[in-house]
This record gives structure tokens, C-alpha cells and sequence, in this order.
């Protein structure tokens, strides 16, 4: 067998069906879509709609509960913080706080603050770290290698001034 003898199997290479083009072509008037209505229509996708079925997202079981109040903490290990002041990215003599930390790469967004926790070793000396929060773990440790944490509150949001009670003489 040589190349110029290879050929695809027979009816693997069709031509593609062009709708819409004259009752002649036998997919014309309609292009195959049926009567008229929504889905006859270009771009419709009708998510979830299962034909008048229950979908699927109404049939199964809605389990938990999700606190829309929770906090967000960026979480950072002692042991990545010895990293990066091995690599040089954060100073141990200066106080590291949220915006050395952001700073260095180690939390890209402080969301509602950071919370240091105790996985990993430190073992700088004499480092001050300053954070929303800690585990008492991660104060243990490093107040073991001779350093400070300290946590403090996250900042607090406005909250609205209540409202003057001038109507109420009235």
C-alpha cells in the first residue's frame, strides 16, 4: 500500500447539511427546528428546565447551613512565615504585621484579617508579629523562640448613626 492509495472509509467525510436554504434543499422554510416558539429561536438554552419534570437542583436534598455572617480569616502558618524570612521576603527585626504580609506574597487579600496558626517550626528569634488573630498554640510557639504575637480586633465596620428622635415631640 502506498500513501496516495489511503482514503477515509466510506461516508466518514460528509459535507455539512446547509439549513434554511429553499424547500429544494428539504431543510428549508424552518432548518429543521420544528414549528415555531422559543426554542426555535437562536440562542436559547433553557437552564434547569427539565420538560415539566421536577428539575434536578428542586428534587435533592438541601443539607447544612451556611452562616452569611462568618468571618474570613487569610490563614498563615508559623512554618511558612520561617520560609519567607529565610528567603528574605520578610525582615524578622521589623514588626510583621497584615501589610508585610501582603506585601511579601505570603496573603494575596486579608479579607476580614489573618489568623497566624502553629503548623510548621519557627525558629527566628525575637520576632514581633502583630495579627487579627492566633491559635494559643501558635502563641506558645512563639513566645518559646523569645518573639511576641499579639492580636488585636479586626477593624470594625460602620455601623449607622441612629436616628434623631426630633418626630417624636411632634
Amino acid at each position: 500500500m502506498k500513501i496516495h492509495e489511503l482514503s477515509d472509509n466510506p461516508g466518514a467525510r460528509t459535507a455539512r447539511k446547509r439549513v434554511g436554504r429553499g424547500p429544494g434543499s428539504g431543510t428549508g422554510s424552518l432548518g429543521g427546528r420544528g414549528m415555531n416558539g422559543q426554542k426555535s429561536r437562536s440562542g436559547v438554552a433553557i437552564k434547569g428546565f427539565e420538560g415539566g419534570q421536577m428539575p434536578l437542583h428542586r428534587r435533592l436534598p438541601k443539607r447544612g447551613f451556611n452562616n452569611i455572617f462568618a468571618k474570613r480569616y487569610a490563614v498563615v502558618n508559623l512554618g511558612n512565615i520561617q520560609k519567607f524570612i529565610d528567603a528574605g521576603k520578610l525582615d524578622p527585626k521589623a514588626t510583621i504585621d497584615e501589610a508585610a504580609l501582603v506585601q511579601s506574597g505570603m496573603v494575596r487579600r486579608l479579607h476580614d484579617g489573618v489568623r497566624v496558626l502553629a503548623k510548621g517550626e519557627l525558629k527566628a528569634a525575637g520576632i514581633k508579629i502583630e495579627v487579627t488573630g492566633a491559635s494559643k498554640s501558635a502563641v506558645a510557639a512563639v513566645e518559646a523562640a523569645k518573639g511576641s504575637l499579639t492580636t488585636r480586633a479586626p477593624a470594625a465596620t460602620e455601623e449607622p448613626a441612629p436616628k434623631a428622635e426630633a418626630d417624636a415631640e411632634g
